[in-house]
This record gives structure tokens, C-alpha cells and sequence, in this order.
């Protein structure tokens, strides 16, 4: 699957619900166990891209892999979601 730093397959699917359920907070609206681990995954991709586009490394944002990567992983599944939400509406 991906692997951030030294996160591997289940790191990845943890960070990914817990960014998907956090995404869905911040945005409204509701989502299973499914369909925030895809929102988050697909989100982790994003953020990691406009992370390391931007300069920004995980140990500046905090100690440690696991809240570093929840932080970064969380933002881009809320990019995601404003996205997907804007091309709904259309």
C-alpha cells in the first residue's frame, strides 16, 4: 500500500479511518468505517504531496511518526472532501 516514514500497511489503514472519521467531523455529514479509510488513504496521498511540495516535514509538525502523519493526513482527507463537495454542487 504506501508507507510514511516508518508507518507500514496497518499503521496506514489506522491513520487513514481515524483521518477519514476527522475529515467527516471538520466537514459535516457522515461516512462508515469503509468509507473513511478511502477518504483518509486517498487524503494521506494529498497531504503528503502538499507536505513535501511544500517543504514541511513531520518532525517539525510534531514528535513522532503517529500524530505527525494523523495531522498531515487529516488536512489533505479535508481537502478531499471540500473538493469533492465543491464538484458536487457544480
Amino acid at each position: 500500500m504506501m508507507e510514511f516514514g516508518n508507518v507500514h500497511f496497518w499503521g496506514t489503514v489506522v491513520i487513514g479511518i481515524l483521518a477519514g472519521y476527522i475529515a467527516h467531523k471538520v466537514m459535516g455529514g457522515s461516512g462508515g468505517i469503509i468509507w473513511n479509510l478511502i477518504v483518509g488513504v486517498i487524503g494521506s496521498y494529498i497531504g503528503f504531496y502538499i507536505a513535501n511540495a511544500t517543504g514541511l516535514h513531520l518532525g517539525e509538525i510534531s514528535h513522532g511518526w503517529f500524530w505527525g502523519n494523523l495531522i498531515v493526513s487529516a488536512a489533505g482527507a479535508t481537502l478531499l472532501l471540500a473538493v469533492l463537495r465543491a464538484v458536487q454542487r457544480g
